[in-house]
């Protein structure tokens, strides 16, 4: 019995941890390779160390091509190791290039899929994403759902067999490793106050790949920040596409990618969180923090429910009036989704 996990992002990091470490306690081998589709410390290495992730077997180092050269290195580069190394099951996560390789590899090989995150669909084929999740959950033989709506989903798919509702991995990780004391140091070097500033964090292409839109957002970004502080951790694709823009902030703070726990501290005590992130969305959720989406969709519709999460779209100028509107919103009690925290534990045992 072994186990080969395929990562390359800081969502895939945060649920492996998880996961590894159910595997660990079950005396299930695991090999983990990472593609390397996230590389620089604070988009992979610091997740590793923080979160007690054992560090890769191999590390693939691609990174930066376009969507087909990367996801046909990964897929040539995982058929070899995979080869190699064996597995009796190839188990991916979530919507990635990575996610796609290894799946693709494993089926080629008649090596078992598992996919951890099964069943989420936007409906949105201009995603990257969102084809990578169709085309790894008709390849996977064994499908962990985090709520009933993405097992229904599957099942009007015609995927049947081998569905398993498991909850939210994520859900998992923000409670082992959001504590309430992290925030308060962090927001006094940021010169902020609890429940005094807006949290933002935007990398998607549809907001960055053209220049006209990621200005406009920009632009609403900067006027909002003249009336409250804002926070920009700034993801390293979005840093390049606002450098070719020429543009220089005024009021924004913008900073480097934070770590997986600085980032829940400061979720934890924002007025409200901006984001075009699927993990940021359901982790606004669970510390209880307002989220507005800055897309036309999303996959965690449940997190709608009660105004907790609400769809910006990609018309930035309706930005400024939705903040004012979600920053005086009375919403009801969060209600309990996608799991009670054991997510990871399911998976192992399903696994075994």
């Amino acid at each position: 019995m072994s186990i080969f996990t395929v990562v390359g992002a800081r969502p895939q990091f945060i649920k492996a941890a998880m996961v590894s470490h159910a595997l660990q306690k079950q005396g299930i081998p695991e090999t983990i390779v990472h593609t390397g589709q996230h590389y620089d410390t604070q988009m992979s290495a610091v997740f590793f160390e923080e979160l007690n992730l054992k560090l890769p077997a191999y590390n693939l180092g691609i990174s930066g091509l376009s969507h087909g050269a990367m996801t046909g290195q990964m897929l040539e580069q995982l058929e070899q190791l995979i080869l190699v190394e064996k597995p009796k099951w190839v188990l991916v996560y979530g919507d990635t290039n990575s996610t796609l390789a290894g799946a693709l590899a494993a089926a080629k090989l008649q090596v078992p899929i598992a996919h951890v995150e099964a069943g989420m669909r936007s409906f949105n084929r201009a995603m990257p994403e969102e084809i990578n999740r169709v085309l790894v959950d008709h390849l996977s033989n064994l499908l962990f759902v985090t709520d009933q709506i993405a097992g229904d989903q599957l099942k009007h798919e015609g995927i049947i067999d081998n569905v398993h509702l498991v909850g939210d991995v994520m859900k998992d990780a923000v409670q082992t490793f959001s504590q309430p004391k992290d925030g308060l140091s962090l927001l006094e070097q940021l010169s902020l106050n609890p429940n005094k500033y807006i949290l933002v964090t935007l990398h998607r292409a549809e907001n960055t790949d053209q220049a006209k839109r990621l200005r406009l957002w920009l632009e609403q970004l900067e006027q909002i920040a003249q009336t409250i502080p804002l926070i920009f951790p700034v993801h390293p694709r979005t840093r390049a596409a606002i450098k070719a823009l020429n543009w220089q902030p005024k009021a924004i703070q913008m900073i480097e990618p934070l770590s997986y726990r600085d980032n829940l501290a400061l979720i934890r005590q924002a007025a409200l969180v901006l984001t075009d992130s699927g993990g940021m969305q359901k982790e606004a959720y669970y510390l209880s923090t307002p989220c507005l989406t800055l897309r036309t969709e999303t996959e965690w519709t449940e997190t709608l429910i009660g105004g907790w999460n609400r769809l910006v779209g990609t018309h930035p100028e309706q930005l400024y009036e939705m903040i004012q509107a979600a920053l005086k919103l009375h919403r009801p009690p969060i209600l309990a989704l996608y799991g009670d925290g054991n997510s990871a534990e399911q998976i192992a045992r399903l696994l075994l």
